[in-house]
C-alpha cells in the first residue's frame, strides 16, 4: 500500500510540473485575489502558491525556486496539489532520486563486472585453445621428426654428427 501511495505522489507531482509549464495563468487572475479562500480554489491556478499558516494566495517566487521562509514556511506552503506540502515534496523527490542513481550506479556496476567475467571466460578458453593447438603442433612435429629419421636410416643418411660434412663416395 506504502508503495501505491508513493506511486500516486510521484504521478501528481509529474503531473502539476508538467501542468506549470503546459498552462498559463488566466488573463486578470490575480492570486492575492483568491487569499482567505480555500487551497484548492487557490492551486486551481499552477502560478499560485497557497501558505496553510497565513491562508494566503500568493504568485509563485519564480526566481527563487523554492519560496523563502519569510514569505512561508516550506511545511506549510502548497503548490499544485493541496495535500503535498514543499518539505515532503524535498523530501520524497530527493529519495526518489538518490534511489534512481544508485539503481543507475547498480546497474552500471552490474553490467561493467558482468562484461569482465564474460571477457576473464574467453581469454581463459581462448588460452586452453592456445595450448591445445600447441600440444597438438608438438605431437606433429615429433611425428615428422621420426619420419624424417626413419628415412635417413632407410637411405643411409644417419650420421652421428649432423654438423658434418656429406662425403661423395
Amino acid at each position: 500500500m506504502g508503495n501505491f501511495r508513493i506511486f500516486i505522489f510521484v504521478l501528481v507531482v509529474i503531473f502539476s510540473l508538467t501542468t506549470v509549464f503546459a498552462q498559463t495563468s488566466a488573463p486578470g487572475t490575480v492570486c492575492a485575489a483568491k487569499s482567505n479562500t480555500t487551497c484548492e480554489d487557490c492551486l486551481s491556478n499552477v502560478s499560485c502558491l497557497w501558505c496553510g499558516t497565513t491562508k494566503r494566495c500568493i504568485d509563485y517566487p519564480v526566481r527563487t525556486i523554492l519560496p523563502p521562509h519569510s514569505l512561508c514556511p516550506l511545511a506549510e506552503a502548497r503548490w499544485g496539489v493541496c495535500w503535498v506540502n514543499f518539505q515532503a515534496l524535498i523530501i520524497a523527490m530527493s529519495v526518489i532520486a538518490g534511489i534512481i542513481i544508485i539503481a543507475i550506479l547498480v546497474c552500471c556496476f552490474c553490467c561493467c563486472k558482468c562484461e569482465k567475467i564474460g571477457a576473464k571466460r574467453t581469454t581463459e578458453k581462448m588460452d586452453q585453445e592456445a595450448e591445445k593447438r600447441k600440444v597438438r603442433q608438438e605431437e606433429r612435429r615429433a611425428e615428422m621428426k621420426m619420419r624424417h629419421d626413419e628415412i635417413r636410416q632407410k637411405y643411409g643418411l644417419t650420421k652421428e654428427n649432423p654438423y658434418a660434412r656429406f662425403e661423395n663416395n
